[in-house]
């Protein structure tokens, strides 16, 4: 999961001399945190990404979790569907370019069904999450974006390093990298939420997660956690661009 904001004009040439050193340090943290996913020909060749599993919602003092199938998809430049499929309703949330939507359905009555055109706001969210998909922590600059150094923290026991990916006041990604290896620790958002990385699957020369666990604190002071196990990641799949399309409004 990724941020953004404005990029920082340097207007004085000493100060840019100044961060000089820190941004070389990003870079060479963000160099081996992209080779621990894969190699540079391999993570530049990236222009889609399918991933299918499943997701498990868990709430505080809830028994029985709710689950669904679930159905990822990611496309250069700005396009991003997301499909999950439960026994009660399907719900699709997609973005082409700067138009977004979601769509609910009844599986058990396709007649019954609601479009929603998303806001600006959720809109710039949804292009920033993409794009973070995509670029594998680079170019943010392409974007009006920047990278802030947040120092150095333990994290989950890890001599980690923060690196804040900020693509606007209230679109901020910060990731903890495991500084000797690259790894991603642990993400958070500029919400509070937390996201964990679990396990490994191989695809297209990359190494991406088998589970994704995010821990999101509710209004009323509990917790809820999300899990998302993929079963199966294709790198370049090809995938019909009018599937992220805002569907004709009609029955």
């Amino acid at each position: 999961m990724i941020s953004a904001s404005r990029l920082l004009r340097v207007l004085i040439p000493l100060v840019c001399l100044a961060l000089l050193p820190g941004l070389r340090a990003d870079e060479a943290l963000i160099t081996k945190a992209r080779a621990f996913i894969g190699s540079e020909a391999a993570l530049n060749g990236v222009e889609a990404i399918r991933m299918v599993g499943s997701l498990e919602v868990v709430e505080s003092g809830e028994a029985t979790p709710g689950t669904a199938k679930i159905e990822i998809l990611f496309q250069k430049p700005d396009r991003q569907r997301i499909t999950a499929i439960s026994d009660a309703r399907i719900e699709v949330t997609a973005l082409d370019g700067y138009d977004a939507w979601s769509r609910v359905s009844d599986p058990r009555d396709p007649s019954q069904w609601q479009v929603t055109l998303l806001g600006p706001d959720q809109i710039r969210r949804l292009r920033a999450n993409t794009f973070e998909n995509l670029s594998f922590y680079r170019g943010l600059r392409t974007r009006g974006a920047r990278i802030e150094d947040r120092g150095t923290a333990t994290v989950d026991g890890v001599a980690c390093r923060k690196l804040a990916f900020v693509h606007g006041p209230d679109i901020v990604f910060t990731r903890s990298f495991d500084v000797a290896t690259g790894r991603l620790v642990l993400t958070e958002t500029d919400s509070g939420t937390q996201i964990r990385e679990e396990g490994e699957l191989r695809s297209g020369g990359l190494r991406f997660p088998k589970r994704i666990v995010t821990l999101n604190t509710l209004p009323d002071g509990s917790t809820r956690t999300i899990r998302v196990t993929f079963d199966e990641i294709s790198v370049n799949p090809t995938i019909d661009p009018s599937v992220f399309a805002v569907p004709v409004l009609i029955n």
